[in-house]
């Protein structure tokens, strides 16, 4: 088997019976990353000779024994909102194009200390505004398993890149469903953790009180042990929980036995793709063989949840962007007489229509005569989604959704249409504004061969429960022995 077609728990056992070495496997991510990125298109700064280098640094350190670090030398990549020093951060966007960042991100930190290799940042929508990764300002990625539509969004570099063979694994953010989205389109594993679990410490803020980084794997042991390496509290981060630190991999039971399972029917209605409802059935009939119990109920907030969201979302990044004025950093116009002209010039050809329709509609809500019609209620209809979903794990340890109610849809055909792109999110933003935690899972592919994602959601720092689930499924279903993308 090839190099690159292994997970990293794999990787390591291999490198452990010495049947392969740390420049093997970066030579092998190297070569596939100069093969196939012209097709995929994941990255916007590939650092393919600056991880040759490291990886025989730290090859012949490992052999001198001055290095012990269990993941030393496993490559990863990067999505470009995630500050990296002496890197370029660019959010994908025009603003951020030159932006080398002076700092590394808390999870940066903590994936060097382990001597891990960074083999480049990825591909997102620009500032994480999206869920298909076209409104990037440097390039469309494709989806590896048909190159004619989206990866998803705004984790879609990260997503296909993983997909595709070019890194291990990567890490994304999740705002409103941006981890868990693309990796559904994508066919591999994607965990939104609990909000304040890991550190949003140099991560370019979208919407503060939704953002959280998260783990892109192929699969979900992989996942476990990523997370178990960027959970954790952090000093630098004010919303970071201070909990116990846990090793995620030791819930990977392969059992379910006594599991109660809530699948909330509003999540399976109109809307949802027919051959995406039947690979769900036939998942939760699985879990029912497995030993769970399964039960359909009620969570009328699903229908609010949506636009709850966008409200909060687009409040948060009229604040957050506010700070890209050409002044302090970022573009900045060669188009100006005053100082007015240059704030204006610089963020209307700064920005892209996205983020730009964000800013607006954010800054409206917020505006004086509509703040209490809009945001107030809307963070008022948060704390009712937050006690609906207490309501639910009363009874319930894991809740089954789609991760999206479709599958991957071609390039082009939703970019013009903003309010069937937001739509896109319908499953996945309620997790974000409770602040809970949500792993999407492959369960399958539909009739053109293009994944289907599961999402298991769970509650507040319950991690172990939706990965030993999303564990002892995937064990069952087998889907990375059974279905491969176009490009890998």
């Amino acid at each position: 088997m090839e190099i690159t077609n292994l997970t990293v728990h794999e990787l390591l056992e291999k490198l452990q019976n010495k049947e392969i070495s740390i420049t093997d496997i970066t030579k092998s991510y190297v070569q596939n990353i100069n093969e196939k990125e012209k097709e995929v298109q994941a990255f916007i700064t590939p650092l393919t000779a600056q991880a040759l280098e490291q990886a025989e640094e730290v090859q012949k350190k490992v052999e001198e024994g001055t290095i012990t670090s269990e993941l030393a030398g496993i490559p990863i990549g990067i999505k470009d909102n995630i500050c990296t020093k002496g890197v370029k951060t660019t959010c994908a966007s025009k603003m951020l194009e030159n932006f080398v960042s002076p700092y590394d991100a808390t999870v940066m930190e903590k994936l060097q200390k382990e001597n891990m290799i960074n083999l480049g940042k990825l591909n997102m929508d620009e500032f994480a505004m999206g869920a298909s990764t076209e409104y990037s300002h440097f390039q469309k990625t494709k989806n590896p398993w048909n190159l004619n539509t989206v990866p998803g969004g705004s984790s879609g570099g990260s997503a296909a890149a993983v997909a595709a063979n070019l890194v291990p694994w990567a890490l994304g953010s999740d705002t409103g469903g941006s981890v868990r989205q693309p990796a559904s389109f994508c066919g591999v594993v994607g965990l939104k953790p609990t909000y304040g679990l890991v550190s949003r410490y140099g991560l370019v803020a979208f919407a503060s009180s939704l953002d959280q980084i998260g783990p892109i794997t192929k699969d979900v042991r992989d996942n476990a042990m990523l997370l178990t390496l960027i959970a954790g509290h952090d000093e630098k981060d004010s919303t970071s929980m201070n909990i116990e630190k846990k090793d995620y991999t030791k819930a990977l039971k392969n059992d379910v036995k006594g599991l109660k399972i809530g699948v909330p029917q509003e999540f399976f209605g109109e809307g949802i793709n027919k051959e995406v409802k039947q690979k769900l059935g036939q998942a939760i009939e699985e879990y029912k063989n497995l030993g769970a119990t399964v039960e359909e109920f009620s969570l009328d907030i699903a229908e609010y949840s949506l636009a709850t969201y966008y409200i909060i979302a687009c409040a948060e990044a009229s604040s957050n962007l506010g700070r890209f004025d050409g002044i302090r950093y970022g573009y900045r116009s060669p188009n100006f007489t005053n100082l007015k002209e240059l704030f204006v010039n610089s963020r209307s050809e700064g920005f892209g229509a996205e983020v730009k329709r964000r800013i607006i509609l954010g800054t409206y809500v917020l505006s004086s005569g509509y703040y209490d019609a809009y945001y107030k209620k809307a963070q008022q209809v948060r704390t009712l989604v937050k006690k609906e979903f207490d309501k639910a794990f009363e009874k319930y340890d894991v809740l089954l959704t789609p991760t999206s109610p479709t599958v991957a849809f071609e390039i082009g055909t939703r970019s013009n249409n903003p309010l069937e792109m937001y739509l896109a999110d319908i499953c996945t933003v309620s997790v974000n504004i409770a602040g809970l935690p949500a792993i999407s899972v492959p369960c399958g592919v539909d009739s053109n061969n293009m994944p289907i994602g599961m999402q298991l959601i769970g509650n507040k720092f319950d991690e172990e429960t939706i990965l030993n689930a999303a564990y002892t499924y995937e064990q069952k279903a087998k889907f990375r022995e059974n279905y491969h993308p176009v490009v890998y």
